[in-house]
């Protein structure tokens, strides 16, 4: 008996009662024992391990060459990309190509039937080639292996003819409440479906989102709303849709779900009230990705707003993720809300010597020489004060890009203005003091001092008597 009359001849019960069938299980692993063991299919099996072995063996001349001509494709990256998809299963692909060629040999030259497991073969490398290439454009790994495991696994019972089994033991698999069949089949025929409607609903948002971005007639804040609501409408749509799907009515479902929105809205306060606080801010366009902020001791720049939170990145590159509710509840800079102009001042002191008309003059036009700081307005110095050793100044000037840091822009005005001083020689005096002692002929101390003053040593030599001649 031939494989494919063996698989034929397996009877496929569409009763849904899980006993029956796995009473039948006996028997279908008789027929395909008794298919294995036939002579043209141990011949079958031997030109599949032949052709793999063939594969490889060909992947070692094709691959240098193929690589050769991909390094030519420069100007089109997405076209490269695939090929070299390709490429890393060049084994694959040839060891189809052989596949095929071996069952059209063997069903033309014999029976059909002879050539089954060559066409099963064929049908699983050629399904497995395409789903892992399509699986590899998903950004996702874990989700791209398990979609690429589930196709896979739905070709490998089409080709084998065990796909209407599968799908009656899936459907065996279940619980009746009432009238309605809850079966494992319908829970993952159900997951399929809402996978595939969020992923449409994902290439629907970024759609959308790309054309709101090209759109000038709306602000950075709007943008974002209105994608985000789409975005919520799509998933929501995507949920009905797949409940509906598998039977379940949803108008049943309204005092439960009103019960657990309930539950859910005391538990998360905090949650729904960073929501609810990123909508307020999207609304009152009080911030927007780009504007340069400070709230407490956070000073950066917004890269992005989310439904819970605002991405804040700061010049040391450190990513601050603070909730929506801070920036309703607590004082915020907008350094950039209404003008993105920014008006920065330093100090300095020059000697007492130096013209302060000429001083002034010298700080504005080096002020000007940093490439950030603004023409116009122009840069102002005024004297602030006559210090103990120096006359003090300070200067004012405006930039109009807050987000690139504020130290460096006050570090580079500095620099200028040392280099203008010293190049006019104005002087920058450091502190410094005047001590005058005052000398006299004969200094005296105080009479109740010099009686507390202890005798001077006597010279050992006066203690000595004299000595008689």
């Amino acid at each position: 008996m031939d494989a494919s009359e063996a698989v034929a001849k397996t009877p496929v019960k569409p009763s849904t009662d899980l006993s029956s069938y796995l009473d039948s299980i006996p028997d279908d692993l008789i027929a395909l024992a008794n298919a294995l063991l036939s002579p043209w299919t141990i011949v079958q099996i031997a030109l599949i391990a032949l052709g793999y072995v063939l594969s490889v063996m060909l992947r070692r001349v094709l691959d240098p060459m193929v690589e050769t001509q991909l390094r030519k494709i420069r100007e089109q990256p997405k076209l490269l990309r695939f090929l070299v998809l390709l490429r890393q299963r060049i084994h694959w692909i040839v060891f189809a190509f052989l596949l095929w060629i071996m069952a059209n040999i063997i069903g033309s030259v014999t029976w059909p039937s002879r050539s089954y497991f060559l066409w099963i073969g064929a049908d699983l490398v050629t399904a497995w080639v395409v789903i892992s290439v399509a699986s590899r454009l998903i950004k996702s790994r874990s989700l791209g292996n398990i979609l690429a495991l589930s196709a896979w696994s739905l070709a490998a019972l089409f080709a084998l003819g065990m796909l209407d089994k599968a799908f009656t033991l899936l459907n065996a698999i279940a619980i009746d409440i009432g009238d309605f069949h809850f079966s494992l089949l319908l829970v993952l025929k159900g997951a399929a479906l809402l996978a595939f409607l969020l992923w449409l609903a994902r290439l629907a948002t970024g759609f959308v989102e790309t054309r709101l971005k090209r759109s000038e007639d709306l602000t950075p804040s709007l943008q974002v709303l209105i994608a985000k609501l789409i975005k919520v409408v799509f998933v929501l749509l995507a949920v009905v849709v797949s409940l509906s799907s598998i039977g379940i009515d949803l108008t049943a479902l309204t005092v439960l779900s009103g019960a657990v929105g309930l539950g859910i809205g005391f538990g998360l306060q905090k949650v729904v009230s960073n929501l609810i606080s990123g909508i307020i801010i999207l609304l009152d366009k009080s911030i927007k990705p780009g504007d340069v902020i400070s709230l407490g001791g956070t000073f950066g720049w917004i890269t992005g707003l989310r439904s819970r939170y605002v991405s804040v990145v700061t010049r040391d590159g450190v990513e601050y993720l603070i909730p929506n509710e801070n920036f309703v509840t607590e004082q915020v800079v907008n350094w950039s809300f209404s003008n993105r102009n920014v008006r920065q001042e330093i100090k300095f002191g020059t000697s007492y010597r130096n013209d302060p008309h000429q001083v002034r003059q010298i700080a504005c036009e080096a002020v000007l020489s940093v490439n950030r700081v603004m023409k116009v307005p122009p840069p102002v110095c005024h004297i602030i004060e006559f210090g103990d050793s120096s006359v003090n100044y300070v200067l004012r000037f405006w930039i109009r890009d807050p987000e690139k840091g504020l130290a460096n822009i006050r570090g580079g005005v500095f620099l200028a203005i040392w280099d203008a001083f010293k190049d006019n020689g104005i002087e920058i005096p450091y502190p410094h003091r005047e001590v005058i002692l005052h000398q006299s002929s004969s200094p005296q101390l105080p009479d109740e001092i010099q009686q507390n003053q202890p005798e001077p040593p006597q010279d050992p030599a006066e203690k000595l008597p004299a000595q008689t001649p």
